[in-house]
């Protein structure tokens, strides 16, 4: 057989052998992570054909609240609406069982609410107070007349009865629906929409 010019045996050899042994140094540290590249590729294959659960439907405010549970300032708000109130410049807010903050006393009195929450917040320019209560079923029943007879303008719907008032600076939004109140007091600064998107986000 002919010799490629240039090529040095003592040289060629030596460095086959060389090579020889980087590859075979690297097969045998690359051995021990066979098993686990077959199990990563077994796990992928199995997660990709099987059956995916249906995710569960978030529940509203209201459910929680019908069920007993918990309800608190952060799940009362959509997140829209969460961070619209949070970036307010100088917001605060506080959280509590305080009664609404309504000025039509007298049908708050009428309709004796249990509290689950009052978000109370607070900004450089006015403030929000927002309580979500139980109450009995017949007080949505009393509720136009109650509070259109103190200057609210009133609009009942199958399942709700929604009431508001702007007097000078303060702004209250009422909605009775499944046995509950939410009631909100805005001064000076009223979020564009807040009651019904606050009463999206309880209701859905």
């Amino acid at each position: 057989m002919a010799r490629i010019g240039g090529r040095n045996r003592w040289i060629a050899v030596p460095a086959g052998l060389l090579c020889a042994a980087v590859v075979a140094s690297l097969v045998w540290l690359a051995l021990p992570m066979v098993p686990v590249a077959v199990a990563w590729v077994g796990d992928t294959l199995r997660a990709a054909t099987a059956p995916q659960p249906e995710a569960t439907p978030e529940r509203t405010p209201a459910q929680t609240a019908a069920e007993g549970g918990a309800v608190d300032c952060r799940t009362l708000y959509s997140d829209d609406l969460w961070n619209e109130l949070t970036w307010r410049e100088g917001s605060l807010l506080n959280q509590s069982m305080a009664a609404p903050a309504t000025q039509a006393t007298a049908f708050a009195d009428a309709a004796a609410p249990e509290v689950l929450v009052t978000c109370t917040w607070r900004f450089d320019s006015g403030g929000v107070v927002t309580t979500l209560s139980k109450v009995d079923a017949d007080a949505a029943t009393i509720a136009e007349a109650a509070l259109a007879g103190d200057g609210f303008i009133c609009r009942t719907s199958d399942d709700a009865t929604v009431c508001d008032r702007t007097r000078g600076a303060v702004r209250e939004e009422h909605t009775l629906r499944d046995g509950l109140w939410l009631v909100s007091v805005e001064t000076d600064w009223h979020p564009e929409d807040y009651g019904p998107r606050l009463d999206r986000a309880v209701w859905g």
